[in-house]
């Protein structure tokens, strides 16, 4: 039986793109993946989990990750949810691994809903193949299964490599790109200065950071 972990990096951030990680191994197989020592991504360093992300994709029997740009999730918000939006990339990774039994991180305060909604996303395109693949969806998932800590590393080490080169490409240390990051909301602060409230396409427009800080030097322009 071929199973799979299917999880996310940088769900949060204003700033750089959301990549979905996803992996698939045969069942008889799943034991290496805790012999190479996966773990929660958070919890590893950036130099582990790239060693990691090399012997995941070599030992693995597919990975897939997919990138959704600022653009993509702004367009996205526009006509559905955060939530809404996770279930919608999380089955574009679940059409190219197709697997028996695929374990997701859940991205809904409820575990089952967020297993359902995507049963029923993946069935808009797959309808030979939804009654097939058995989905569990659980909070914390990447600490519960090897799968899902695998596709959460290779995940977030692309993120991170995306970060570096839009770095260097802006030439600005802007921190992590979370909102709650000081490096972050300076340069977030300091470029909607210089450029009038307008921000580079590499933030997302649709987050309330964003919306605070032209509402922030709106009010500084009035008094």
């Amino acid at each position: 039986m071929m199973i799979a972990g299917i999880d996310e990096a940088g769900k949060g951030p204003v700033i750089g793109p959301m990549c979905i990680g996803g992996i698939k191994i045969e069942e008889s197989k799943a034991h290496i993946l805790k012999l190479l020592g996966v773990a929660d991504s958070k919890k590893l360093t950036p130099q582990k989990r790239e060693h990691l992300a090399g012997l995941i994709k070599k030992h693995s029997e597919g990975y897939v990750i997919l990138e959704v740009s600022p653009f993509q999730i702004d367009e996205l918000r526009k006509i559905m949810s955060m939530n809404e939006v996770m279930v919608v990339c999380f089955a574009k990774v679940l059409e190219q691994l197709k697997p028996d039994l695929v374990y997701v991180d859940a991205a809904d305060v409820k575990a089952e809903r967020f297993a359902e909604n995507l049963r029923r996303q993946y069935a808009k395109n797959n309808q030979k193949d939804s009654t097939k693949i058995n989905i569990i969806s659980m909070h914390q998932a990447d600490v519960l299964y090897p799968t899902v800590s695998a596709a959460s590393i290779i995940a977030k080490v692309r993120r991170d490599e995306i970060i570096r080169e839009l770095r260097t490409e802006w030439r600005a240390d802007f921190g992590s790109g979370y909102p709650s990051d000081p490096k972050t909301k300076e340069f977030l602060f300091n470029w909607g200065r210089q450029h009038f409230g307008e921000f580079p396409r590499i933030v997302r427009q649709s987050w309330k950071t964003v919306e605070n800080i032209r509402e922030k030097l709106k009010n500084a322009e009035m008094e």
